[in-house]
Formats: C-alpha cells, structure tokens, sequence
C-alpha cells in the first residue's frame, strides 16, 4: 500500500488529463482521471481521493453542479476540490467558491507553478486533518 497523496482529475480533455498527470505524477502523487460527472461519482464510490481537481467545463452534468452534489453528500463533503477552468472571467473564482470549490485554478495550467499551487491545497487539509485530530 502506497502512502501518496491521491488526486482525482476530473477532465474530458485528453491532452489536459495527460498533462496534469504528468506533472502531478512528477511531484509524488498518485493520479486517478474520470473525464466526466459520472466516472468520477464512479470513483468516489470505491474510495476518497485527498483532492478533487475538476474542470468546470464536463459534458453532461458541468463540474460547478458536481461539486455541490459532492458538498451535500454527507460521504464526500470533506474532500476538497480545486476548479479548474479556461475560461477565467470575471466572477468564475466566486462561482466556483459558491459552489464548494476551496480554490481555483485556471487552464492552461502553467507546469512550473502546478504542483506548488496543488501542494497549497493538500497542505491546507493536512492541517485541517491534524486539527481535527488532536
């Protein structure tokens, strides 16, 4: 059993999936994809991942509904998700907080920042987790 971070990519681009696995996997994590709403319910049935990194844009049901699906599921409301998006306009970062999102990330990603921004958010709930705990 392996003790890397686990982070379900919610994309429906192949070439956006393949990228940000790529860079994840070079900073230590383990990445699982779904590329729509319904592969990664799929997902969060078998087991939480330690973050949850969803594109706003999915065929069928779009990641900003998905995400309020997920807070107000008692089993996977503590997951964090981070949006992803490329369309950065104004009043996306306040769509997507409403949501549930507990951050925002706009696409392209940039490979040189990715992993820091990521670390940024599993840090925040590692903390959360510690301060729960004890």
């Amino acid at each position: 059993m392996s003790d890397k971070r686990v982070i379900l990519v919610v994309e429906d681009n192949e070439a956006n999936q393949a990228l940000v696995q790529a860079v994840l996997e070079l900073e230590g994590y383990r990445v699982e994809l779904a590329a729509s709403a319904l592969e990664a319910l799929d997902h969060l049935r078998d087991r939480a991942p330690d973050l949850i990194l969803m594109d706003v844009q999915l065929p069928g049901q779009d990641g900003l509904s998905l995400t309020r699906q997920l807070k107000a599921d008692p089993a996977t409301n503590a997951i964090p998700v981070v949006a992803l998006t490329a369309h950065a306009m104004t009043g996306d970062r306040e769509l997507a907080l409403r949501a549930g999102c507990v951050g925002y990330i706009a696409k392209p990603i940039d490979t040189r920042t990715f992993g820091a921004e990521v670390r940024r958010y599993l840090v925040d709930t590692e903390s959360d987790r510690h301060m729960v705990v004890g």
